[in-house]
C-alpha cells in the first residue's frame, strides 16, 4: 500500500492535498489551529454509495457511531443510512438529535448503567441484552415507565472467527450471552413484559478476508435462526455484526467488497427469506465507512538530527491519535500511511521519523518513512484516521490542548 493511493483518494492540486475540495494549507487556516482532524463528506457518500450498489436491497445499514461520534458526522450519516448503533449515553443522546427514528438506534455493550436502560426505554431505544442482569434492569425500566421496551438478544457465538483485529465473540466474553444459555434466557424473560425483536451477533472486528466474514455471516445465521424457534414470536431483527476491516499498513490487502456481498446476497434470498420471512437483516459498520475518510493534519514545529537520524517534531501525537503510534492493542508496530500534505508530489525523499510532543519514546507517529523533505510549519498527514481516532486516545496525557475535527 503505497501512501501516494491515499493522496490521490483526497486528490492533489499543484502538489498539494485536498479534503473536501479545500487545498490543505487553506482548510488548516480556516480551521485556525494545528493539530486537527478533517473528514471528506464526498468520500463518505462514495463509501455509502458503494456499499448500497452491491449489498442486497433488503439489508439495513446501521452506523456503529463508537468509531466516530462526531456529531456533524453522525448527522449526516443518518441521513443516508438507516440505522444507528450506541454504546454510552452521550451516544444515545447524539443519536436523538438526528432524524432517524429512536426505534432505529440500538444500544449494545456490557456495562450499560440502569440509569442509560431507563433512559433507552424511555426513547423507545432497542436495547440489545448482554446478560440475565440487563434484561431485568430492561424489564424494570419497562415497569416504572408504563411501556414495553423492544429488545434483542446479543448472542456471544460458540464459533470463533479468525483474522479479526479484535475477536468479540466464541469462548469467554464479556459481550453478549453464551448462545447455549440462550434458549433458558428466553423462556424465563421472553414473555416478562419486552417486546423481543431478534438477535445480535458480533464475531469481530477489522477482518480483510471476504471469506473469513461470509463463513461468519453463514454460521451466525444458521445459528439464529435456531435460536428463532425459542421466541414468543417471529424473527423480525438479526443484526450480523460487521466487522469489514480497511487497510492500515504496506502488507494489508482492501477487503474485497463484492465477495462479502455476493455471500449476502445468497443468504438473504436463502435462509433468511426461508426461515426467517420476517426479519430485517442489519450490517452494522464503523471503521469501514469513516476510516478511510479522515485525517489527521500536525505542523512540523522542529526539525532535528540526532546521531544521523532526522526527525520531525510535530505539534500533534498519540493523546490525539493513538492508534497510529502502535499503542492501540498493535503486537507489532507498522507505519500508517503519512504525507507532507502541503508537498504532497514532491518526487525528492528523504527517510525521516515522525515524533509527536509527548515527552515519552512511545509517542512516535512514523518510524523510518520516506517523505518530501518537510521543514518547520509544513503540515503531516497521517491517514486512516476517520475512526478511533480522538476518542479513543489519551487526550488528557500532559495536558495538551484538544485538537479540532472539522467535516468538509
Amino acid at each position: 500500500m503505497n501512501p501516494h493511493e491515499h493522496v490521490a483518494g483526497f486528490g492533489t492540486v499543484d502538489g498539494e492535498l485536498r479534503v473536501g475540495g479545500m487545498p490543505l494549507s487553506r482548510l488548516a487556516a480556516r480551521v485556525g489551529s494545528t493539530p486537527f482532524f478533517a473528514y471528506d463528506r464526498a468520500l463518505l457518500d462514495q463509501r455509502v454509495d458503494r456499499l448500497r450498489s452491491v449489498l442486497p436491497a433488503g439489508v439495513e445499514l446501521s452506523f456503529a457511531m463508537k468509531a466516530n461520534p462526531m456529531p456533524a458526522i453522525v448527522q449526516h450519516l443518518a441521513r443516508r443510512l438507516d440505522r444507528i448503533d450506541i454504546a454510552s449515553g452521550l451516544e444515545l443522546h447524539t443519536a436523538l438529535d438526528t432524524t432517524i427514528s429512536a426505534d432505529k438506534v440500538s444500544f449494545a455493550g456490557p456495562g450499560k448503567t440502569p440509569a442509560e436502560i431507563r433512559r433507552a426505554v424511555a426513547a423507545g431505544i432497542l436495547v440489545e441484552i448482554e446478560s440475565t442482569t440487563e434484561f431485568r434492569r430492561v424489564l424494570a425500566a419497562g415497569d416504572e415507565l408504563g411501556l414495553t421496551p423492544n429488545v434483542a438478544v446479543r448472542v456471544n457465538p460458540d464459533f470463533a472467527v479468525k483474522g479479526s483485529g479484535m475477536r468479540m465473540g466464541g469462548g469467554p466474553q464479556q459481550f453478549g450471552i453464551d448462545a447455549e444459555q440462550v434458549p433458558a434466557v428466553l423462556r424465563e424473560y421472553a414473555t416478562a413484559g419486552a417486546n423481543v425483536l431478534g438477535f445480535h451477533v458480533f464475531a469481530g472486528s477489522q477482518n480483510l478476508n471476504a471469506a473469513i466474514i461470509a463463513e461468519a455471516q453463514r454460521r451466525t445465521v444458521d445459528l439464529v435462526s435456531g435460536l428463532a424457534e425459542h421466541l414468543p414470536s417471529p424473527l423480525r431483527y438479526i443484526n450480523l455484526g460487521g466487522g469489514f476491516g480497511i487497510p492500515y499498513v504496506e502488507k494489508d490487502q482492501a477487503l474485497d467488497l463484492a465477495a462479502v456481498a455476493a455471500n449476502l446476497h445468497e443468504l438473504v434470498d436463502g435462509p433468511i427469506a426461508e426461515r426467517m420471512p420476517e426479519a430485517s437483516p442489519v450490517i452494522e459498520l464503523g471503521r469501514y465507512l469513516v476510516g478511510e475518510c479522515g485525517i489527521y493534519v500536525t505542523r512540523v514545529l522542529d526539525r532535528k538530527v540526532s546521531r544521523g537520524k532526522t526527525f520531525l517534531v510535530v505539534d500533534g501525537g498519540m493523546h490525539h491519535q493513538l492508534a497510529a503510534s502502535g499503542n492501540f492493542g498493535q503486537a507489532i508496530r507498522r507505519n500508517y500511511p503519512v504525507a507532507v500534505g502541503n508537498r504532497a508530489e514532491l518526487a525528492s525523499v528523504e527517510v525521516v521519523t515522525v515524533v509527536g510532543c509527548l515527552c515519552t519514546p512511545l509517542d512516535l507517529l512514523a518510524n523510518d518513512v520516506e517523505l518530501p523533505r518537510a521543514d518547520i510549519d509544513d503540515l503531516i498527514v497521517i491517514f486512516q484516521a476517520g475512526a478511533y481516532g480522538l476518542t479513543a486516545s489519551p487526550t488528557a496525557f500532559l495536558g495538551h490542548p484538544a485538537p479540532a475535527e472539522v467535516l468538509v
